[in-house]
């Protein structure tokens, strides 16, 4: 699976776009991704990756980065023994490109816009 393009509110995956928030895990993308907290990445909200236990959760933050990953999320995230890599949207979407290309056993969640 590779993210093909990524611009304010679109994500192309495989060539197909995607306009709203969406996971990546297992080989499957999960459309229209909601959090409990828009802004604010709760355990809940990746319970489903966590349950698949990833070696690697890429972690887009929005275009501007106004997603925020509270320490309780990343702990949990630790505990369960998957690396965090988080960052704007754009460059979320380059290291998970990356991972993919190193074979790494990688999911994502991107916030597509602010």
């Amino acid at each position: 699976m590779k993210i093909t393009n990524y611009r304010f509110g679109t994500i192309e995956i495989d060539g197909t776009p995607h306009t709203k928030d969406l996971i990546i895990s297992s080989g499957k993308v999960i459309d229209n991704w909601r959090r409990k907290e828009g802004h604010k990445l709760q355990e809940e909200d990746i319970a489903t990756i966590i349950e698949e236990k990833p070696d690697v959760l890429v972690v887009g933050t929005g275009y501007f980065g106004r997603m925020t990953i509270p320490p309780e999320t990343r702990r949990t995230l630790e505990a369960h023994g998957i690396v965090l890599k988080a960052a704007k949207t754009g460059d979320a979407a380059e290291t998970f490109n990356k991972l993919q290309q190193q074979c790494a056993r990688a999911a994502a969640a991107f916030h597509l816009t602010c």
